[in-house]
């Protein structure tokens, strides 16, 4: 028991996984949206995202050549429990503001346009 708590912690303890925590607290991305968010190179997005699948914090869905990553379900047991507590430390964080809104932006959105759709459905690049 102490040790899922350990994992949890240990992977939440990192400033760049924090913001991928809080962005993806506002809906599903795919990797490609986080490494233009966090201006990180794709494989270091990608071992922060492994670290904290393992820890149970999110769930990942392949469409194509393309991961999708979300927070995890509400039934991943402790980890239901710490991400109140990140919202609520992080809500004032002028780094996590700044993330929040560049994916809301245009050019992080726009790169929806080369990730395929929910269901699995493939879209081609103009």
């Amino acid at each position: 028991m102490l040790k899922d708590v350990e994992k949890l912690l240990k992977a939440a303890g990192d400033r760049a996984r924090l913001r991928i925590l809080a962005l993806l607290d506002g809906g599903e991305l795919c990797v490609c949206q986080l490494v233009a968010v966090l201006g990180l190179s794709q494989s270091t997005v990608s071992k922060h995202l492994s670290v904290l699948e393992h820890a149970g914090l999110v769930e990942n869905e392949r469409r194509g050549k393309w991961m999708f990553y979300r927070l995890g379900r509400p039934a991943a047991g402790r980890a239901r429990r710490l991400l109140p507590l990140l919202r609520c430390c992080g809500e004032d964080d002028p780094q996590i503001a700044e993330d929040q809104a560049r994916a809301r932006g245009r050019k992080v959105r726009g790169l929806l346009a080369c990730c395929p759709p929910r269901g699995g459905g493939k879209r081609g690049r103009p």
